[in-house]
Order: C-alpha cells, then sequence, then structure tokens
C-alpha cells in the first residue's frame, strides 16, 4: 500500500464572493499605497490571510495501491510450427520466458494466449497472428499494457495491406517482440499457381500460369508432374524462378481438378507446398446437332422444338419429304428450296457436330452407304448418335442393313407392336442417371406406380450391346444406350414420343428424358452411370460413388503422406453410394474404387498456412516498428525481459524491454485543512492588533 498527497482548495464561500471580495482588497491595498499609510503592510498581510482562510487550502492523502503491468505471451502453434524442431524450439522459449516473467510476478501479469487451428478448415485462413493479438489486449487498459511476446515463425497471413492502420491497432502503443523460430539457413521450394482460369471449352486447352521459388537453390530447372482425372500423369521441365504457362486439356464438361508437383529438393522444410491444385470448370460453347427426319409425322415438331428450344443448341435440321423414287411430275427446279448438302455434311464437315439424330430414317438412296460408314467412324472417334426409329427400322431398308448396324444396340425382329402401352423402366433403368427418379415415374423398384401416358407402336428389337433402360409391350427394349470406342449411341426403338409432349393420358417427362440422354451422350459428368466423385465437407472427406451393378462398397483412400486407409459406403438405394471419413491431413488426397480415382484437396493444398513455411521476420516488420518492439532469432539465444520506463527505448544487446506504466487504484481518501478555522481566526486577529498599534504610534 502506497501513500501519495496533493493540496488542493476548497473553498467556504462561492468562489465569485471570494473574488469579489479580493478584488476590494486589492483596491484597498492601492489606496493604502497610493496614501502611504503607516502599516500598511501588516494590513496586507491581514487581507492576504483572510482571503485564504476564506479559500480553505486542504491537504489530500490518497491510498494507493499498485497495479500490475499486463504482459501478453502469444504462443503460435498451427502447422507451420510443426515444421523440422520449431515444436521443440518453441515450447523451451516459452518455458524459459515463463520463468522470467514470473520472477517480476509482483509487478507483472502474463497473459498467455496460444494460435492454434483445431481443424483443417481452420487452416485455409492462415495464421491470423495480428487479430489473435488484437484480441488479447481489448480487455486490457493501455494503462496497464506492457508490451506482447510473440514466439512465431513469422509467418502472419492477417497484417493489413495499409500500414497507417497500424496506428489504430491498441497493441501498437506498447512494445511488440518476436522471437523467432526456425533457422536463417532453411530451405524449402515451393510451386506457386499465379493465375488460373476458372473455366474452359470442353475440347480446347487452358493455360496455367506458375512459378517455382527456390530463393537458397541453385538449380535451373526443375521436373514438375501435371496430373488430372482424365490422363496419364506427364512430367515436364521448368524453369525456376519464372512466371510459366503450363496448357492443361480440358476433355470434359463440368469441375475437373488439376494438381501440379514439382520434384522435391534435399534438405527441404516440408513437400507439401510442393504441389498445387486448381479446379478447371468446363462448359461447351455451344452444342452442334444434325436431325435428319425421314419422313413428315407428328413427333418431327416435337424434337425441332425441344432442340431449338435451348439457346445453346444449334441445329442443322432436315426433313425429307419426297423420296427419289417418287414419280409424280414435278419439275427439278421446285422440288426443294435448297439441295440437301449430304456431301458437305456427312463427309467435309461432320466432324463439326457433337451429335447426329436419326428420326424415323430408313434407306431411301438419299445417303449412300459411304456416307453412312463416315458416322459410324465418327461415333467410334468420339461423337455421339441417337437413332429414333419407326416402322421402317423393321423392314429391309432399316439403318439396321447399313454401316450404322455395327454400333447400333439392337437388332429389329422384323416386327412392329401397335398397342397402347406404358414405358417401364429396367432395373438397370432404376439406377441409370437417364431414366433414375424421372418425374411420375418408378423412384426406387420397377414395381412402383407409372403415371405416364401410354405409347401405341414400338418396334421389336433384340438387345445385343449397351444397356436396356425402359421397356414396352413383351419386354421388348424401347430405350438403350452403349459405348462404342470413344463414342457414345443411343437407341430409341418408337416414334410416340410426341404423344407425352402433347399431354397424352397426363404425357411424360419427355423434356427431361430427352436433356439427359442429350448430355450422357455428350459425356456430361452428372450423368455418368459408373462414377467416383469426392470433396471436402466440414473438414471431412465425403465420397459418392455411382454403379450400374452392385458392388463392393469400399474404396481405397491414400493420404499425403501415403498412407492407404479403407472406407466403406453406405448404398442409399438407386446404385449410390455415400461416405465420410474425418480429414487427418493437409495435401492431396486420392481415392480409388479400383477402376476410377478422384483427387481431393485440403489444407495445404487449398490454403496459405503450409504455402510458405521460410521463418521470416518480414511479414510482421510493419507491426515491429509501429510499436517500437524487435525481432530476434531464437537460435541466437533467448534474450532476457527487462521492465522500463515507458520514454526509454525498449530493446538492447541481449535483452527486450516492456513499458513499466506505474498504474495504481485509489483505495481510500482523506483530506485535512491546513488553515482550520481557530488558526484562521488567531492570525487574523494578531494582524490586526499589529497593525493597529503601528497606526497609533
Amino acid at each position: 500500500m502506497l501513500n501519495a498527497s496533493s493540496i488542493t482548495w476548497s473553498p467556504l464561500l462561492p468562489e465569485w464572493v471570494i473574488v469579489t471580495l479580493a478584488a476590494l482588497a486589492a483596491v484597498t491595498v492601492a489606496y493604502y499605497l497610493v496614501r502611504r499609510v503607516r502599516g500598511t503592510a501588516l494590513r496586507i498581510l491581514c487581507l492576504t490571510a483572510l482571503l485564504l482562510a476564506l479559500g480553505n487550502p486542504t491537504l489530500v492523502l490518497e491510498e494507493r495501491k499498485p497495479r500490475k503491468d499486463v504482459v501478453v505471451l502469444l504462443v503460435d502453434e498451427t502447422a507451420s510450427q510443426q515444421i523440422a524442431n520449431r515444436e521443440a524450439q518453441t515450447k523451451a522459449a516459452r518455458s524459459e520466458l515463463l520463468a522470467q516473467l514470473n520472477k517480476e510476478s509482483d509487478q507483472l501479469e502474463v497473459r498467455e494466449v496460444t494460435l492454434r487451428h483445431n481443424n483443417l478448415a481452420d487452416s485455409k485462413a492462415g495464421t491470423s497472428l495480428v487479430t489473435a493479438l488484437e484480441r488479447a489486449v481489448a480487455d486490457i487498459s493501455p494503462h496497464r499494457l506492457a508490451g506482447a511476446i510473440a514466439i512465431t515463425d513469422g509467418q502472419a497471413h492477417d497484417m493489413p495491406s495499409d500500414t497507417s492502420r497500424l496506428k489504430d491497432l491498441r497493441v501498437a502503443g506498447a512494445p511488440v517482440h518476436v522471437l523467432l523460430t526456425g533457422s536463417r539457413d532453411d530451405r524449402d521450394r515451393r510451386l506457386v499457381l499465379v493465375k488460373a482460369p476458372t473455366y474452359g471449352l470442353v475440347g480446347g486447352k487452358v493455360a496455367l500460369q506458375v512459378r517455382i521459388d527456390d530463393p537458397k537453390g541453385t538449380e535451373a530447372q526443375a521436373a514438375v508432374t501435371l496430373e488430372t482425372p482424365d490422363e496419364v500423369p506427364k512430367r515436364i521441365m521448368l524453369p525456376v524462378g519464372r512466371n510459366i504457362q503450363v496448357e492443361v486439356p480440358v476433355k470434359r464438361r463440368g469441375k475437373t481438378l488439376v494438381s501440379l508437383t514439382v520434384d522435391p529438393v534435399e534438405n527441404e522444410l516440408i513437400t507439401s507446398n510442393n504441389q498445387v491444385v486448381t479446379t478447371i470448370n468446363g462448359v461447351r460453347d455451344r452444342l452442334r446437332v444434325l436431325l435428319v427426319s425421314g419422313v413428315p409425322h407428328p413427333g418431327e415438331r416435337t424434337w425441332r422444338n425441344l432442340l431449338k428450344a435451348d439457346p445453346s443448341v444449334d441445329l442443322v435440321h432436315f426433313t425429307i419429304l419426297r423420296p427419289p423414287e417418287k414419280q409424280d411430275g414435278t419439275p427439278i427446279q421446285e422440288l426443294s428450296l435448297i439441295a440437301f448438302p449430304t456431301r458437305e455434311l456427312f463427309q467435309n464437315k461432320l466432324d463439326e457436330f457433337d451429335l447426329i439424330v436419326f428420326d424415323r430414317y430408313r434407306r431411301r438412296g438419299v445417303l449412300p452407304t459411304l456416307y453412312l460408314r463416315n458416322i459410324t467412324d465418327f461415333v467410334r472417334r468420339g461423337g455421339a448418335l441417337l437413332e429414333v426409329a419407326g416402322p421402317g427400322f423393321a423392314g429391309p431398308y432399316s439403318l439396321f442393313q447399313t454401316a450404322l448396324g455395327e454400333i447400333l444396340p439392337g437388332a429389329p425382329t422384323g416386327a412392329v407392336i401397335e398397342r397402347g402401352f406404358k414405358p417401364r423402366l429396367t432395373d438397370e433403368g432404376i439406377r441409370h442417371p437417364i431414366t433414375a427418379r424421372l418425374p411420375g415415374g418408378p423412384v426406387i423398384s420397377t414395381d412402383d406406380d407409372i403415371r405416364w401416358g401410354r405409347w401405341f407402336r414400338q418396334v421389336e428389337v433384340t438387345p445385343r450391346a449397351g444397356n436396356v433402360l425402359m421397356t414396352g409391350l413383351n419386354n421388348s427394349p424401347i430405350l438403350m444406350v452403349d459405348r462404342v470406342g470413344e463414342g457414345r449411341v443411343a437407341q430409341i426403338t418408337s416414334d410416340q414420343l410426341w404423344l407425352w409432349a402433347r399431354g397424352y393420358e397426363g404425357g411424360g417427362p419427355y423434356a427431361e428424358l430427352i436433356r439427359r440422354l442429350a448430355h450422357w451422350l455428350m459425356k456430361e459428368p452428372e450423368l455418368e452411370e459408373n462414377d467416383l466423385r469426392a470433396s471436402e465437407r466440414n473438414g471431412r472427406l465425403h465420397v459418392e460413388m455411382r454403379s450400374l451393378m452392385p458392388v463392393s462398397p469400399e474404396v481405397e483412400v491414400i493420404e499425403p503422406s501415403g498412407q492407404t486407409r479403407n472406407l466403406r459406403l453406405k448404398h442409399i438405394g438407386n446404385g449410390r453410394y455415400q461416405g465420410d471419413m474425418p480429414l487427418t491431413e493437409s495435401g492431396l488426397y486420392r481415392v480409388s474404387d479400383g477402376e476410377r480415382s478422384a483427387l481431393v484437396a485440403t489444407g495445404a493444398a487449398a490454403g496459405p498456412e503450409l504455402r510458405e513455411v521460410v521463418s521470416s521476420e518480414k511479414p510482421l516488420a510493419p507491426l515491429v516498428a509501429e510499436s517500437g518492439g524487435s525481432a530476434r532469432w531464437l537460435e541466437d539465444g533467448l534474450p532476457t525481459v527487462r521492465l522500463v520506463q515507458a520514454s526509454h527505448r525498449m530493446d538492447g544487446p541481449g535483452w527486450i524491454g516492456l513499458r513499466r506504466n506505474n498504474d495504481y487504484d485509489v483505495t481510500g481518501l482523506r483530506m485535512v485543512s491546513l488553515l482550520p478555522a481557530w488558526l484562521s481566526l488567531l492570525v487574523v486577529a494578531m494582524l490586526v492588533l499589529l497593525a493597529w498599534r503601528k497606526e497609533s504610534e
């Protein structure tokens, strides 16, 4: 307990009264001085004593209790602090610092803050050291804050870009000392993704701009491995320290994960930042469709309207209104508005189309056999074909009797059935994404109620290849799909789809069915019937698998460290399986079911925490300079801590300083009058008597 005193005034009368009396006294004194009245000095003393008595000077005695200064000890335990021997350095420095600070426990209070990431999701934001420091001092009075000491590698990712803002930080009023872990000789090679497009056109290439950073390396080039789910890993040589463009092909619509990994070097701190991962969203420029209608029929308008309604579809449509064998005397120049450019479409520009649709087409001498062979080769090279069969498919002029018969999944029996029926899904149709959960159709079982309208004609076929998704009368297929070479084929063995479009007996999901069918033919990822996908959700690895056939619901997960784990999936219906597991590492996870694989980027591959791990004082230099603190390497030895006055320097050789604030709380207060009434009366009376005697002489 300390005592302190001060003198204050406690006037016995209002201030204006005392001021008035003082003015009158001054006039009186002036009169005495001018007239040179005897005893003037005594009269001045008497008036002064009287005014002092009225002012009542008081001695104030305070009882003060000293308040301890507060120092914030911030210990960085984020992922980058677990590298090499930094964790041991941090523990040793923390222990010794606490021992030093506790010696001043009578003057100093230590508030320890540990900065760590509870999960991988937190690490995506990096090390928020400045934010943690602000929160730690938010409830500390500026009159008590002695300073802050941070044990860290210096990598802070929340430093304000505008250094003038540091003046607004409350911690800037006291010194911030940074004790750096690691070593000045640490080496780390890292791969930086400088620029990456968010999307690319399917069938084209996108350019990624990358740079290999290795400040302490001497190599001019380094090997980089490019990996995507659609291609075999590819190794390329890139120069070190320069921005280089790497071209990546976009082979499918939707998201594609691209990984680039640079080879590690000897004695490298970590290798997880040798890898960068980005996602490219593949989009199609426009879907080019060639629709050839063999004869006019009610469904022709349905196909045309459906395809023309999509603005992303470029449709070329030809209808054969008059076959060559018809003889009715019509002049040649009046047979059509334009000639059917068969050579240009089916030989010169065939590869410019994405999808070819034959609607109730049969051989009529319009398309030579050579052109139909071109279409077969077009599909095998990666094109798509949809054949909508009419009654002519069952006759001798069927497309099945041409080169297209090699790739069509259904072979006609020669029969055409014309009775009412509701299309039904097969077991494969229940699981296939083209037909699974179509509006009004079965959901889980083929026995579910179907709320679709009837069709009245189908061509009977025998399935030869592919998958049968829908059947009609006598369980004869009406929708089949198949993969041929690099391309795909679909076949509808009825020309009655237009009844659904007209709403007959309630209609059916014709638009959704054709949309899904076209997207499957275009190899859209969301319509893949056998697929494996993986993603990160709230710090967990989420895996989804889809299969037409029952499979073993187990996948293999390869963690960034190379450790392999098995994950069992749960069947949720319609051939879909799901499962998840906690993420325990940062980097790239690989998921495989034996045939397919998926990549997932987490932690370092998705955030800055382990992107740059070499210890450095540069990130925190503005804060240190603004606060008057210092930055030191622990490898040079731990400095001693001193309490110094605010006006002194806060660091020196082998030591760092904390501000001594000398703050206190007032616990008691006592006031003593310096001129009590009796003393004032006595003094004034004596002075009056002396003045009277002086005048009477």
